[in-house]
């Protein structure tokens, strides 16, 4: 398929357009955060988030595509790059920055929202609050880790 600029029926702000790539660039980040801390743990803790995390990153990859597509519909590029990936050096330290990372994702995606029901974007309203939903959940698993450590 060729990389085509697509016309949308809908048009988007700058502003809602950046705020979209901040979002994709959070998911990348996420991405591959949880999934290189879940190879690189391991010992009895580690054992009990090691699927969590993977599992958590597919998620997070699934968001990443879905908001590129819209972004993509919408008129704009979507990134490559991710924010700054955290590995960690103790699974403390790993589920700490993690749930860090998704109050920060919860924070932009209430604005995401916010722009797009100003902007009168029904799709791109709906869609964070689905993705807003899952990640409250992450947080919370990550948060009930992050206890048990």
């Amino acid at each position: 398929m060729a990389n085509t600029k697509k016309t949308s029926v809908t048009k988007a702000s700058a502003a809602l357009l950046d705020l979209l790539n901040q979002a994709i660039a959070r998911e990348l980040q996420v991405v591959v955060q949880y999934m290189w801390q879940h190879v690189q743990w391991g010992g009895v803790k580690g054992f009990a988030v090691q699927s969590a995390l993977k599992s958590t990153s597919m998620a997070e990859m699934k968001h990443a595509e879905a908001i590129a597509e819209r972004l993509f519909y919408l008129g704009g590029t979507p990134t490559t790059k991710p924010t700054p990936i955290f590995v960690g050096e103790t699974l403390k330290q790993m589920i700490a920055r993690d749930v860090k990372d998704e109050e920060d994702a919860i924070k932009l995606y209430k604005r995401i929202i916010e722009t797009a029901r100003k902007e009168g974007d029904e799709t791109t309203n709906r869609l964070f609050r689905e993705i807003l939903q899952q990640e409250e959940d992450h947080h919370d698993l990550f948060i009930s880790l992050l206890e048990e450590i």
